[in-house]
């Protein structure tokens, strides 16, 4: 009998030795300074230049989030306070985003020649895809303010497919009609056009206050050295067509509309709630939040957002800051992962803690605490501490 030897190759493994470089740590390492490190590009569209800002990489499964700021504002002044909240970092974490300038509103552009041709709102909206197409991007979260929500409202009726969902922050759909073009010229002859911008990102009680932030913002606004960029992108947006809202048609995606309950376009992103499908998308009416909430109220913003994209199947094990875990569940077990997605939620918010029911499936904010979602016709809580029955329709109710 023959015993065949065969040599088997044993690979010893050590541990590694004290100052010895570990290549997985240096991975994640590598990425987390790729998320923190901004990254500028120039992108070349149907209609002019874009600058934008990348932060992570565009390699990547998940939509990636894109935003498109205000008036009078640029990606920088408009989003940063929201997205260096310290509770919006595990969001940040998980997802790459892309902040897009208006052309030539990003720090630092050249002024506009005289005579310039400004690109209009809807040419703006053209010129997204090629953001897309540059970082290939398959879909996108979008995420607007003001004149920001209203381009990315029009990109996505163009292009359904590459939109995973929309955040819409003071929502105005509508066109200005003669008696607005009429007010606007007597406002013209009374007011700096630094201050009818200002009324325009911010409530009549901020400006009467003249906080620090309007003061900030009037500062960077009129001594900015490239002001005739501002003012033509101004005129762009009060020129706007109307955006026409079909309720079943115009947006397949979820959508969350947010404004502030005394925002100059509190009443603008009502009648778009009206407007919209009922079962995919979500009201937030915030207290305490003037015109510019992401600015104003990050933290509930953040925690908003958070359950908005655990909507959408991604981050369902995230924790949120001032929820308990059972509470959550029962808020996420409302959202179907596979595309029949039952969304149709108010947030809405008052300053005493006490609920104020909307339309159908409402989630209503307190500046209290966490949101603790209930079932239909919740019972909302009224500042005294009494039950109030809310109202017949489906409502979810939470406060926070």
């Amino acid at each position: 009998m023959t015993t065949e030897m065969q040599e088997i190759a044993i690979t010893e493994e050590k541990p590694l030795l004290p100052g010895q470089p570990d290549p997985e740590k240096d991975f994640e390492a590598a990425g987390r300074i790729l998320l923190d490190q901004a990254q500028k590009h120039s992108i070349e569209t149907p209609h002019g230049v874009l600058h934008v800002t990348l932060y992570g990489t565009s390699n990547t499964r998940r939509p990636a989030i894109l935003t498109i700021h205000d008036v009078g504002m640029n990606s920088k002044s408009c989003f940063s306070p929201l997205f260096e909240f310290d509770e919006m970092q595990e969001i940040v974490k998980n997802f790459t985003r892309v902040h897009v300038d208006a052309p030539g509103q990003e720090e630092g552009a050249a002024a506009f020649p005289m005579g310039y041709q400004y690109p209009s709102m809807e040419q703006i909206a053209e010129m997204i895809p090629a953001v897309l197409t540059y970082f290939n991007f398959r879909s996108v979260i979008g995420i607007g303010v003001g004149a920001g929500a209203y381009i990315l409202s029009r990109f996505t009726m163009a292009n359904q497919d590459s939109v995973e969902g929309l955040v819409l922050i003071n929502i105005d759909p509508e066109a200005r009609g003669w008696m607005d073009w009429a007010a606007q010229k007597i406002i013209s002859l009374t007011s700096s056009l630094t201050e009818q911008i200002l009324n325009h990102l911010f409530s009549q009680e901020e400006m009467s206050a003249n906080g620090d932030l309007v003061k900030s913002h009037r500062e960077r606004i009129s001594k900015t050295p490239n002001f005739i960029n501002i003012e033509l992108f101004w005129k762009s947006y009060y020129s706007r067509s109307e955006l026409v809202i079909d309720r079943n048609n115009s947006f397949k995606c979820p959508v969350m509309l947010v404004v502030g309950d005394q925002s100059p376009y509190e009443e603008a992103a009502v009648e778009c709630n009206s407007k919209l499908n009922p079962t995919t998308t979500s009201f937030l009416k915030m207290a305490d939040a003037g015109g510019q909430p992401q600015l104003n109220q990050p933290s509930k913003l953040t925690e908003a957002f958070k359950y908005f994209i655990q909507g959408m199947g991604y981050m369902a094990s995230s924790v949120m800051t001032r929820l308990s875990r059972s509470r959550t569940a029962s808020l996420s077990s409302t959202y179907s992962m596979d595309g029949g997605r039952e969304r149709s939620r108010t947030l809405s918010q008052s300053s005493q803690g006490g609920m104020i029911p909307e339309r159908s499936r409402t989630l209503s904010q307190s500046s209290q605490g966490g949101m603790i979602p209930e079932r239909s016709r919740a019972l909302s809580q009224s500042s005294q501490g009494g039950q109030v029955p809310s109202s017949p329709s489906h409502t979810m109710e939470v406060s926070c």
